[in-house]
């Protein structure tokens, strides 16, 4: 199968756009985590003589990943352009279209899999903007609290997704699928 130049470059783009939201994530809850962060801030600043409360320790912890935040929300809004863009291409590409009658088992588990994908990069992309926009929505915080929640728990289906996807890439390209990999990038076998 060949893909078109408008697919592969949805392709790519979707997947530093998926891989930045999972950086941010990553950072989010590790090396930028308020928790973590207000209690070295409240620590360090103790030793010197300083003292904080606890929720001036949670504002200067959250004001530190700020800037790195903005970039979730501006990938949020990359993910969601890619999102309507995969589907119009959908009904557009015949490169991409294949019978679910004609393909193997294998196959079929495959595109479920990447149907799976796409709805959680839907669900995502969405419930992104419902967070962030709950209260133009007239929503309350606890309901935007409880989206978010589900928002983080969906999440999860992402981060099983890359590593197989990139393992599956790496048998199919050793097996039965040799130059996968590179129709993805230039078109050709």
């Amino acid at each position: 199968m060949k893909y078109t130049l408008k697919f592969r470059l949805w392709h790519w783009l979707n997947a530093v756009v998926v891989l930045g939201l999972l950086g941010t994530v990553f950072l989010r809850k590790t090396f930028l985590s308020w928790r973590t962060n207000s209690e070295i801030l409240t620590d360090k600043l103790f030793d010197m003589d300083i003292e904080i409360t606890t929720l001036q320790a949670k504002t200067l912890a959250k004001a530190i990943r700020a800037g790195m935040w903005e970039w979730h929300i501006i990938l949020g809004y990359a993910l969601a352009f890619l999102m309507i863009y995969r589907t119009i291409l959908y009904f557009k590409d015949s490169s991409i279209k294949e019978k679910f009658s004609e393909l193997s088992l294998h196959k079929k588990g495959v595109k479920s899999l990447y149907y799976l994908v796409y709805a959680t990069l839907f669900f995502m992309s969405i419930s992104g903007f419902i967070i962030y926009f709950y209260q133009d929505l007239g929503l309350s915080k606890a309901t935007a609290h409880d989206i978010k929640d589900i928002h983080e728990l969906v999440f999860n289906i992402l981060l099983y997704f890359v590593p197989l996807h990139l393992v599956g890439l790496l048998i199919a390209e050793h097996r039965n699928e040799k130059g996968v990999v590179s129709r993805m990038i230039n078109g050709r076998d």
